[in-house]
């Protein structure tokens, strides 16, 4: 075997076919968005080079950076809910009772396809005949929100299908890097006369704070390129409250067939996305690593 895996051909033959796909399937199609973001094109007919005619658009759309505003504003929103993810799972990793049931209710949302997702939360947010407006006529609220038709509130109540539709995501992930640390750590935090809260914030986040960092990776560049459930719910309406890059890109190319500049905005999408997971990465470097 040792012989087989020092013959350097026989390495690239093994490593080819991933490299393979990676290169047909990631790079290729990022290099094809960069060029075709050079282009005047509807997607069908002729070509033509503009050169960087579509990017010198995108400084001056102020639909463009209004959807960039709204996408940051989601990642903000995501990566706070963090927390509240992260409180639920100390206390489903107490051994509380009940807790088996719990983490299988929290892992529902992950079972639905965001389609399923955004036509439950269109049946909750009907202005008449929805399940909150219901109970909030039943309180007495006499002129309840028109929660998808109000320009001030929409993209907060959109925000809310986003981050339960994630939450069983983040819980377990949380829960098992919770799980994983050693009970004779926590034994002996007990013994020493540590209390639950100080074993939580001084043990047990300690512990996990690598993965911690990557769930914030994770969340804030995952809602930056977040798509599918605004465009079903509110298809970036109205009059572009709810706007994303994502959704915004999407209009462009495939609504006004305005390829060229749709796959402008893809590309610069990319590139805040690049950037914003290295300052992450940077931000949240440690030069200590703790062991367990």
């Amino acid at each position: 075997m040792n012989k087989v895996m020092s013959n350097k051909f026989i390495i690239a033959l093994y490593v080819f076919p991933a490299l393979f796909l990676i290169m047909l399937l990631i790079y290729i199609p990022i290099a094809l968005t960069g060029y075709y973001g050079l282009m005047k094109w509807d997607g069908i007919g002729e070509m033509t080079f503009i050169g960087l005619e579509n990017y010198r658009r995108l400084i001056t759309d102020g639909m463009f950076w209004t959807s960039v505003y709204h996408s940051f504003l989601l990642a903000v929103f995501s990566a706070l809910s963090l927390v509240g993810y992260l409180v639920i799972s100390l206390i489903l990793a107490g051994k509380i009772k009940g807790a088996n049931l719990l983490r299988k209710i929290y892992l529902i949302p992950m079972l639905l396809s965001s389609v399923a997702i955004a036509q439950l939360w269109l049946k909750i947010y009907h202005p008449t005949n929805g399940v909150l407006n219901s109970f909030l006529m039943s309180i007495g609220v006499d002129n309840p929100p028109a929660w998808l038709s109000d320009p001030k509130i929409v993209l907060f109540a959109i925000f809310i299908p986003i981050i339960w539709q994630y939450a069983g995501f983040y819980i377990l992930i949380y829960y098992a890097a919770l799980k994983n640390i050693p009970d004779s750590i926590i034994e002996a935090a007990k013994i020493d006369g540590a209390t639950p809260f100080q074993i939580g914030y001084k043990i047990k986040l300690p512990l996990i704070s690598n993965i911690i960092k990557i769930t914030v990776v994770l969340a804030i560049v995952g809602s930056l390129k977040y798509f599918d459930l605004i465009y079903v719910m509110t298809g970036g309406g109205p009059n572009g409250a709810s706007e994303v890059m994502a959704s915004y890109m999407y209009k462009q190319a495939f609504g006004s067939y305005n390829f060229g500049y749709g796959s402008a905005i893809g590309f610069f999408l990319l590139l805040i996305i690049l950037i914003v997971t290295w300052l992450i990465r940077k931000l949240t470097v440690s030069d200590e690593e703790i062991q367990y």
